[in-house]
């Protein structure tokens, strides 16, 4: 998988494009004026890998709560500034690591202006964020409807705006809940421009209909290159943003965070209940940080050869199950204590590992 050559942007201690990992981004939903509530929510947002995050600045109280945010937040703070360049210098001189603000929406060429000293002072990168849903008229009249075009258009029409000013400490994101409509965007600008690019499905959904949408879309820009940091969209607590987030990053092997389980469908040969200990031992590895791959399987038939990348697995039987480290059968284990044994020997793997 080659990545697209990108322009490389600094977030705090965070890189963004170039040969940088793809990072992953999420938003607070928790009330920006409350700082404690805020960086409660960072704090759990960071525990489970974000490299970044973005809070919303409806008005200044929440701008001027932003001080506080950053100062003891884990990971870079990006602003959300819509229309009110006041409040994008406000969070400039809170100390915000990045805005992201559409130059275009925030009122004539001296507020522009105003904006991009200040950013440029500090050496902030803005994000240029395109919605589907908000487009300009005339380019809705112009394109009949939201298309790839139009949204490649009003970035541009953006951007110019800050390359105008020589300012190009930039990165750019063009979204809409439509996956193909996404897709050719994401695409088209990628092919007319070198700027870091903020890849996300918009308004994806809940839980269950989001990850499909965000996978699907994601999945198919990172696998072509295409995206530096994602943002995965979805209706509740953002902390599962985050770890779908990885879960396509590993799935690509851009990224290695936490466990990977394997787990088979299963079919008649199985005689062992695989689904109740597939989730026992999913939840039980959300505990974990560490990269290690675990293999859950229904039989004992192909169960340890298919499997045999894994680092440690379990192969059911008839009440009982096998137990294997790299494809080697370790021991047999009646079904009611496989789970304990198997996290016995995790542990044991990775206190190996940090001998070494």
């Amino acid at each position: 998988m080659k990545r697209r050559i990108t322009r490389q942007l600094q977030l705090g201690s965070v890189f963004i494009g170039g040969d940088a990992p793809v990072s992953v981004q999420s938003m607070t939903n928790t009330r920006t004026d409350d700082a404690a509530a805020t960086l409660k929510q960072i704090k759990e947002l960071a525990a489970v890998g974000c490299d970044v995050i973005r809070c919303a600045v409806p008005d200044m109280p929440a701008a001027q709560a932003l001080r506080e945010i950053v100062a003891q937040s884990q990971i870079p703070v990006i602003a959300d500034i819509h229309f009110d360049y006041k409040l994008a210098l406000a969070a400039i001189d809170a100390g915000v690591n990045g805005l992201r603000l559409n130059p275009g929406n925030i009122g004539g060429r001296e507020k522009v202006e105003a904006v991009v000293a200040a950013a440029r002072i500090k050496n902030i990168p803005i994000r240029i964020g395109v919605n589907a849903g908000s487009l300009p008229k005339d380019l809705l009249e112009k394109y009949g409807h939201p298309t790839a075009e139009a949204l490649v258009e009003a970035a541009w029409r953006h951007i110019h705006i800050l390359e105008e000013l020589d300012y190009r400490n930039i990165k750019i994101s063009l979204k809409a809940h439509d996956v193909p409509l996404t897709i050719a965007a994401y695409r088209l600008l990628a092919a007319q421009c070198d700027y870091p690019l903020h890849v996300g499905i918009t308004e994806a959904g809940t839980v269950n209909s989001g990850i499909i949408k965000s996978s699907v879309g994601i999945g198919t820009l990172l696998a072509e290159g295409i995206g530096d940091t994602i943002r995965v969209s979805l209706t509740g607590d953002p902390v599962n943003e985050v770890k779908v987030a990885y879960n396509i990053l590993k799935a690509l092997g851009l990224r290695e965070y936490g466990p990977t389980l394997i787990s088979c469908p299963t079919c008649g040969r199985t005689r062992i209940n695989l689904e109740k200990l597939a989730l026992e031992v999913e939840r039980r590895l959300d505990e974990i940080a560490e990269p290690i791959t675990v293999a859950v399987m229904g039989c004992v038939v192909n169960g340890p050869g298919e499997a045999r990348e894994a680092d440690i697995g379990i192969a059911g039987g008839i009440g009982e199950g096998l137990l294997f480290r790299k494809g080697e059968i370790i021991k047999k284990v009646s079904e009611d204590k496989i789970v304990d044994e198997l996290f016995d020997e995790i542990k044991k793997i990775l206190v190996e590992r940090k001998m070494k």
